[in-house]
């Protein structure tokens, strides 16, 4: 017979597992706020499990304890655990959970933030509504750092190991990257919840690598000869889901300017020259968006000034046209 702990264990594991598969379908409208409500549930049930296990399972360590009536009406100095309107035991809430488990060196500061991030928008879901898109954003960043908190701890306090489970949040198609509404004008409810989590995120201690407050996302492209790896190419198809790359990540891509590539070009041919036929190659070659970028000085401005950047894989094109040294 499984005890109360693993009971309530198994309880939270299956909450948070819900909680990300509903995050992760392709089309849910309440996507952020199912996820911040059964994620809030799953962290409450570990909490709780986890009292229970350092009570010896004793059921009464979780409740709440109020003052019994007497006839007349006033409170007596007996104890009785209160009740709910069913008249079953009223628990303890995952504030007082979280700050025992403080107290007792069981439970990181950092977690404890993170949830009350967390918290924050299930409040805002279940108490009125989010009409703005910047808690998706912000869930992205709060939810991934919950998703490795909880990993973590399941792991400490009772060695379980859950990589049976996908633990992870935003399939490529939900990403946005943060700098796309920084132009947004915010009203004051929006303003509170950015100052609220950026006030939560300046404690986060940059040296604790094993919890964390949010946790930033970052794509990056690499060849890969596995078979199930995910197939990325430019393409101008308007109905294509859009992916979008910081500066730096297109100058990764991008990292040769017209001097680097022509010296590439002279230590990788014998028989390359800067003439005629290199130009018109390279030229043929800027029509290609996987091989070329042109950056401008004013992108709004189409007569600025610009510049044409290369990928490495250019070469693989001029190798049709030079012998290789």
């Amino acid at each position: 017979m499984k005890s109360r702990s693993n009971e309530l264990l198994e309880k939270s594991i299956a909450a948070m597992v819900s909680a990300i598969e509903i995050y992760n379908k392709p089309d849910f409208l309440y996507r952020e706020e199912t996820f911040s409500v059964l994620a809030v549930n799953s962290w409450e049930l570990l909490f709780k499990a986890k009292w229970l296990k350092e009570s010896s399972n004793k059921i009464n360590s979780i409740c709440v304890y109020e003052p019994k009536l007497k006839k007349d009406g006033t409170k007596s100095k007996k104890q009785a655990i209160k009740q709910t309107r069913s008249g079953n035991p009223f628990t303890h809430s995952l504030d007082y959970l979280a700050k025992k488990l403080i107290e007792k060196g069981f439970l990181d500061n950092i977690v404890w933030l993170n949830i009350q991030a967390i918290l924050e928008i299930r409040d805002s879901s279940i108490h009125f509504y989010n009409r703005f898109g910047l808690f998706s954003i912000r869930l992205q960043e709060v939810g991934s750092a919950t998703l490795k908190n909880y990993v973590s701890l399941i792991n400490d306090w009772f060695g379980k190991d859950l990589s049976q489970y996908n633990f992870y949040l935003m399939p490529l198609s939900f990403m946005t990257i943060r700098s796309s509404v920084d132009a947004v004008i915010l009203n004051k409810e929006e303003r509170n919840f950015i100052s609220y989590v950026e006030s939560l995120e300046s404690c986060q201690n940059e040296s604790n690598d094993k919890f964390a407050v949010t946790v930033n996302i970052d794509v990056k492209f690499t060849r890969s000869k596995a078979k199930d790896a995910l197939s990325v190419k430019v393409t101008k198809d308007t109905d294509a889901t859009p992916i979008r790359l910081t500066e730096e990540q297109i100058r990764e891509k991008f990292p040769w300017d017209y001097d680097d590539l022509t010296k590439e070009c002279r230590k990788r041919y014998k028989d390359f020259k800067v003439v005629r036929k290199y130009h018109e190659l390279r030229k043929q070659f800027l029509a290609e968006q996987r091989l070329c970028t042109t950056r401008r000085l004013d992108p709004n401005n189409p007569k600025s000034s610009k510049k044409d950047f290369f990928s490495p894989d250019i070469l693989n094109e001029f190798d049709k046209h030079y012998v290789k040294l």
